[in-house]
């Protein structure tokens, strides 16, 4: 079968658009973060963010291999989300859901149609992106639950709190809201994340 001639295109067309609205949605949670004090937050999701520009770059890429002339249009018609409203935590929460929603239901499907199409290295593509979904899912739902519960910046036992400004470190259950040595605010300070909702 030939690729311009396959459901895996139209699949990839919407991955490419899914992705490409994940990344600009996520660009707004971002700027929500950064707006709000928290630089280290908004750090992590502008590194969410390169992630799924570079998702869409390699459907994209996949697509442009369709064919040698120029593709004038792809019919896709799939919905897409607009839940998220100007409130950080909430957001988070709805990040991480549509992170769920292409790692488990969207992506293996589009993967098993490229598989049983014959497109084994755009499986493989979509399988790979898999893994890099469930990880951002992972790191949305833990800054969400840790906003959620007031745990970003207080922990039950200390941990070493580090300035990312001047390098100044102090163990403690709580990060300082001002650094003691340079006077940076407490959100720029990375999160403390489980090893499995590291970046």
């Amino acid at each position: 079968m030939e690729l311009n001639q396959s459901k895996t295109l139209t699949n990839l067309a919407r991955a490419f658009a899914g992705e490409c609205q994940a990344r600009t949605r996520y660009e707004f949670i971002e700027y929500g973060a950064r707006n709000e004090g928290y630089a280290a937050i908004a750090d992590l999701i502008d590194t969410i963010v390169y992630n799924e520009f570079n998702h869409a770059r390699m459907f994209y890429t996949c697509i442009q291999q369709a064919s040698k002339q120029e593709i004038k249009n792809i019919d896709i018609s799939c919905g897409f989300p607009f839940k998220e409203k100007w409130n950080l935590t909430e957001n988070l929460r709805l990040a991480a859901e549509d992170e769920r929603l292409e790692a488990e239901e969207i992506y293996p499907i589009f993967a098993k149609t490229a598989r049983d199409e014959g497109f084994e290295d755009i499986a493989g593509l979509f399988e790979n992106v898999i893994t890099v979904e469930k990880k951002h899912q992972r790191v949305f739902t833990e800054l969400y639950e840790q906003m959620k519960s007031g745990t970003l910046y207080k922990k039950k036992e200390p941990v070493l709190w580090k300035c990312p400004s001047c390098g100044y470190e102090g163990t403690q259950k709580e990060a300082w809201e001002k650094c003691p040595l340079c006077q940076a605010e407490q959100g720029v300070i990375k999160p403390i994340l489980p090893a499995d909702a590291c970046l």
